[in-house]
């Protein structure tokens, strides 16, 4: 397997069974409990059977786990930063016990493995996310998903692999470590230097791979992320083909472009190092790490979460156990003066910088501004604009949360008719109580379900959105964390405006026109969001509207000309 690079741990660990015991295996497990694998198990799980994770055989038993928690190492003493973990629900866990078998599923019902149950244990999520990421603050997205979205018992044990994961897409990209590694024998590149990315590539990053593959006299793997990445990132399509219109630009025969189906943590230095190591087991030797690598941004506090230099640090701590040279590189700056880029270190006073930001990108692109050549190639702007149009027409939602009797409602309905009356998009009202008769019929008002309702009517908004219309969502939705995941998801797809309708329970209780704040007070309704039940404030709302002192009619004009002044509207 063009074994010019040894993988970690000493063996490539492949886990699909020879193709004549695969029929006799899928026979079996139709007898076996299954799981429904989640997006980041799915993802897992396909680098763990094509041997990307070596050394792992399958998802971490709990001695291995607390290890790697707490030393980064699995049990044995091989560096391991990341827990990959299999996270099921109490219900279906309570069924299992040790030596029972698993089959696992892909969305469409197919089984993809089967898993030799090992431990079964309930983890201190805040212990994981403080030993792996430094942090209980669920403004991480890790963090995040282990406090939120995750299920709460892992189930650790010995995968089988039966059928590789269906792709559609480029599937001419998609090959696995014992792949990449015949292509690299056969092309006879014994020097390797990989590329991490989950972001469009720009003149910038172009210059930095030539400068790091030109440095340590290495060919050149593109390697980007098309798992699950950073909520708010460029969607892998748009991302490939940009990439593809990149790869005539490098000398011929030199460079590389595959894709890494990894589902990111955004971990920062544990990531980096993780990292590493899969690119070790895809056989390069290099792996060029930036400022912040795989940082997931700002804390609650509005701080890093990481240095912008752990990551390199951490790996050359650990370089020689590695086996796999860190290619450090600073931040690339055009300077206009010599009409190149530069690394920000070798920047002279005499130099004038020109830089454009990820944050600015985005503003050129959502107002439909230029962007100059000499931060991108004209290719690749076109097709970020295909995908990313100016915000006046791109679909977007405008989210109301807020008590029962806040005004929600009626606020929603008064800017629905507005924005019909101007035109230009389809407008889709998801009030409350209509998605509850219409779509969530068979559901009560337990947190469990409520939680349920709002994500479904933000899956609707989604699929509005990413067509091209305006959803107006007017639910209580009073949990911050489901609010956010409905936020991510419509982000994902167009704009996202949250509107607080912090009318005070007093008041609501006033208007109380369907006596279910007097039923609540009574007890004869239960978890009643503002009485018995706790209402989370939003923090980071784009508006804020107290239906004491305003008309309807003036607070939806008020939310016009806040969508007017965000781009969404003219």
């Amino acid at each position: 397997m063009g074994a010019f690079k040894e993988p970690h741990g000493g063996e490539l660990k492949e886990l699909y069974l020879p193709a004549d015991k695969v029929e006799a295996a899928k026979e079996a497990a139709g007898d076996y409990p299954s799981w429904d694998l989640t997006e980041r198990q799915l993802c897992d799980i396909e680098l763990l059977l094509n041997g990307a994770f070596s050394p792992l055989e399958g998802f971490l038993n709990k001695d291995d786990y607390d290890s790697v928690v707490e030393t980064m190492r699995l049990k044995s003493g091989v560096l391991w930063p990341i827990p990959i973990t299999l996270d099921v629900t109490e219900e279906f866990a309570a069924d299992l016990k040790q030596g029972d078998h698993i089959a696992l599923r892909d969305l469409e019902g197919v089984i993809l493995a089967t898993l030799e149950v090992g431990d079964i244990w309930t983890p201190d999520l805040d212990v994981e996310a403080k030993g792996v990421y430094g942090t209980t603050d669920v403004a991480h997205p890790a963090v995040n998903y282990l406090k939120h979205i995750g299920n709460t018992v892992y189930v650790g044990g010995k995968l089988t692999g039966i059928e590789r994961p269906t792709h559609y897409d480029f599937k001419h990209l998609r090959d696995g470590p014992g792949e990449v590694r015949d292509r690299f024998q056969k092309l006879g590149w014994r020097k390797v230097v990989a590329f991490q990315t989950r972001n469009p590539m720009h003149r910038a990053h172009q210059e930095l791979t030539l400068r790091a593959a030109r440095d340590v006299e290495a060919n050149l793997l593109i390697h980007p992320v098309v798992g699950m990445t950073k909520p708010g990132d460029v969607d892998h399509f748009t991302r490939v083909r940009c990439y593809e219109q990149l790869l005539h630009r490098y000398p011929e025969q030199t460079t590389m472009l595959s894709l890494l189906p990894l589902a990111m943590r955004m971990g920062g230095p544990r990531e980096a190092m993780w990292h590493a190591i899969i690119r070790k087991n895809y056989g390069c030797t290099h792996l060029i790490v930036g400022r912040d690598h795989a940082g997931p941004g700002k804390d609650s506090k509005g701080e890093d979460f990481y240095g912008p230099y752990d990551a390199q640090e951490l790996l050359t701590e650990h370089g020689d156990e590695l086996d796999i040279t860190m290619v450090p590189f600073q931040l690339m700056v055009y300077a206009e003066n010599r009409a190149q880029y530069i690394p920000i270190d070798e920047k002279t006073d005499d130099d004038k910088v020109l830089n454009i930001s990820g944050t600015e990108l985005r503003r050129r692109l959502q107002e439909g501004l230029e962007i100059p050549e000499w931060f991108s190639f004209p290719d690749v702007v076109t097709e970020l604009r295909r995908t990313h149009p100016p915000r006046h027409k791109q679909g977007f939602t405008v989210f109301f949360t807020g008590l029962s009797g806040s005004g929600k409602s009626t606020i929603a309905n008064a800017l629905m008719v507005k924005l019909m009356e101007m035109g230009g998009r389809p407008v889709s009202l998801l009030d409350g109580d209509i998605v509850r008769k219409n779509l969530s019929s068979e559901l009560g008002f337990s947190k469990e379900h409520r939680d349920l309702n709002i994500r479904r009517i933000g899956y609707v908004a989604s699929e509005i959105t990413k067509n091209g219309g305006i959803a107006i969502c007017a639910p209580i939705a009073p949990y911050a964390a489901t609010r956010r995941a409905v936020r991510e998801s419509i982000a994902a797809v167009g704009g996202f405006v949250e509107i607080h309708v912090s009318t005070s329970v007093e008041v609501c209780e006033q208007r109380d026109r369907k006596g279910l704040y007097a039923l609540a007070r009574a007890g004869k309704i239960k978890e009643f969001t503002g009485i018995s039940d706790p209402y989370e404030v939003p923090e980071n709302a784009e508006m804020v509207i107290d239906t004491v002192d305003i008309t309807p009619d003036l607070a939806a004009h008020r939310i016009l000309v806040k969508l007017e002044s965000m781009g969404f509207i003219r």
